[in-house]
């Protein structure tokens, strides 16, 4: 039976419309508008579009966004310079320093210098330790875009074994760390897997949930999929033959029980998620 698609896109539609009356309400009972600033240093195409797909979403929700050009000859100092005055700035509460930089900048050490308090993506040191500790600030916007996917579609997760396939900073520990954590859209076993682990397809085959952010096209075959499990596809590859994501889709669906398309699954949560971040900035640097 072919697999249910769990369709991220629209999920994401319906969330933004909570967080549109959410943002409304909190405007009108602070007079602030939430504000998000992204920075955005060279000519990445893959970057342009992310952040003009961030703008949108923005406006759709009452949510002012800045934008940030600076040349892909930018040094450290200019974009600390950047970062620092943005910290400063009280109509600014929440900042996004679009990644991959151009080489040459510490990626380390421009995240570091974000505030915490604005830190929306969730990768500052300070914010990543309250998510191992289960008091999260935010959480990065990936794997909370997931959870909620996995909440909102009624897939079971405390007690699944679930398995993230990479272990990036980004996506694969974090997600194993949420999800592994007590309460709500937690509670799992997890395993995370990355390029050295051996025996991978037979231990993939042992999740109920598998999520796969390893950056590889298609590199989840059928045979690594145990039938009727949620997979979950982080990946966003382009190829000849068009935009495909770490699974190889059309096989997969014919063995998952539930999958998510690329594009149109992560990608939309891990925006609306973002923007939640913002609204939550919002409303902590009102009380602190």
């Amino acid at each position: 039976m072919t697999a249910t698609i769990l369709d991220g896109k629209a999920l994401a539609k319906e969330m933004r419309a909570e967080l549109a009356e959410q943002t409304a309400e909190f405007i009108q009972d602070s007079g602030v508008v939430p504000c998000l600033a992204a920075v955005l240093v060279g000519d990445d195409p893959a970057s342009e579009i992310y952040v003009r797909n961030k703008q949108k979403a923005c406006d759709r929700t009452g949510i002012e966004s800045k934008l940030h050009r600076l040349p892909s000859d930018t040094s450290m100092d200019e974009l600390l310079t950047v970062v620092n005055r943005l910290n400063r700035d009280d109509q600014v509460h929440g900042i996004l320093v679009q990644l991959p930089l151009p080489e040459g900048l510490d990626e380390t050490r421009i995240l570091k210098a974000v505030s915490p308090m604005k830190d929306v993506d969730a990768f500052h040191p300070e914010n990543v330790g309250l998510i191992v500790q289960n008091r999260p600030r935010f959480l990065p916007c990936t794997p909370a875009g997931i959870q909620q996917l996995l909440l909102r579609k009624n897939i079971e997760i405390a007690g699944a074994h679930v398995m993230v396939v990479g272990r990036s900073d980004i996506v694969g520990k974090p997600m194993g760390i949420i999800l592994m954590q007590r309460g709500p859209g937690g509670d799992a076993t997890v395993t995370v897997c990355h390029s050295r682990t051996k025996n991978l397809p037979e231990i993939c085959r042992e999740a109920d949930i598998l999520v796969v952010a390893i950056g590889r096209a298609k590199f989840v075959t059928a045979d690594m999929v145990k039938p009727g499990a949620t997979v979950v596809d982080v990946g966003m590859n382009r190829t000849e033959e068009g935009l495909c994501g770490d699974v190889d889709f059309e096989a997969v669906k014919e063995v998952a029980g539930a999958i998510t398309p690329v594009p149109g699954g992560v990608g939309p949560l891990t925006i609306t998620m973002l923007l939640q971040n913002t609204l939550t900035a919002a409303r902590l640097q009102l009380t602190s």
